[in-house]
């Protein structure tokens, strides 16, 4: 008797969905599963890549903690997170609510907001590069000197270096931010709107009590995916600043950066491991933490 015959449609069914997704599962485990458990392994050793790994126990997470760059890097991680993720969705909320209530070119005016996210963040962060140059190259310095403004030196400044960074990483992701919010707001029914005009509710009444509460999952969304983002923003800092070294003095230098830095220019392979699984679980404590506040009883 054959297996086909025995089996349910159901059974069938399931069996052909995991016959397709094997290669794809099989792929995924290679690719993003097995080098994260090699991590563990190479964490507590010391490897160059032309010698044979050599087991160092603690001493790479020591050497992190008592590691300047390490915790300059760790800093402005967080404050990638902190100034970059609730800055990015009040713009995008902003903008999305204003642009949800456009009847005239609205697909126009969400495909430029859009188009950002699409680009290359090469591409992006060198022509952004460009306009913090000095004068007379420079766009930024060109306008200020134009109105009377002295130059300002923006990615050669320790102080300017990481907001400079930080604006063009906002502006990318705007789109993206907007495109979920708008889904948001036509999810919600109109009818709920229409009875808060009825009760006479005024336009901030509706806002509070209506559009954001409603809104609530596309909100704990976003949090956790642009959070995600600005901890493992790269792309950015090693395009805009000098040799992709994040300068000036380590000023905007994140952990992704110093990670790749150890491991493929100091070929510290055991280092970059040790501070892979620091990163992985500031990344796991911090989706925690956000979804534990955010989520609906």
């Amino acid at each position: 008797m054959r297996l086909g015959a025995t089996m349910t449609i159901e059974r069938k069914l399931a069996l052909q969905a995991w016959i397709f997704l094997a290669l794809p599962v099989l792929f995924f485990c290679l690719i993003r599963f097995y080098p994260a458990l090699e991590s563990f392994g190479i964490a507590f050793s010391e490897w160059n890549l032309l010698s044979p790994p050599k087991f160092v126990g603690l001493a790479n997470f020591s050497r992190m903690v008592e590691d300047p760059v390490f915790w300059i890097a760790f800093r402005n991680t967080f404050l990638y997170l902190l100034i970059g993720t609730p800055f990015s969705l009040l713009l995008a909320f902003f903008i999305a609510y204003h642009l949800d209530q456009v009847r005239f070119a609205h697909g126009l005016i969400r495909a430029c907001y859009f188009i950002p996210h699409l680009t290359s963040a090469v591409a992006m962060a060198w022509v952004w590069r460009w306009f913090y140059q000095p004068p007379p190259v420079g766009l930024f310095n060109n306008l200020l000197n134009s109105v009377g403004l002295d130059t300002q030196p923006f990615l050669r400044s320790t102080a300017q270096a990481l907001p400079a960074v930080l604006l063009p990483a906002i502006w990318a992701g705007l789109g993206f931010q907007i495109v979920l919010f708008m889904a948001g707001l036509r999810a919600i029914p109109s009818s709920y709107y229409e009875a808060a005009r009825i009760d006479g509710a005024g336009r901030w009444m509706v806002l509070r009590d209506i559009t954001i509460p409603l809104l609530r999952p596309t909100i704990v969304f976003l949090v956790v995916i642009s959070s995600i983002g600005f901890l493992r923003i790269f792309d950015t800092v090693f395009n805009m600043t000098d040799n992709g070294a994040g300068g000036p003095l380590n000023s905007t230098k994140p952990l992704v950066l110093y990670i790749y830095e150890s491991a493929f220019r100091s070929y510290q392979m055991g280092y970059a491991a040790a501070q892979t699984i620091v990163f992985f679980l500031i990344l796991l404590a911090v989706s925690l933490i956000q979804l534990r506040l955010m989520r609906t009883r």
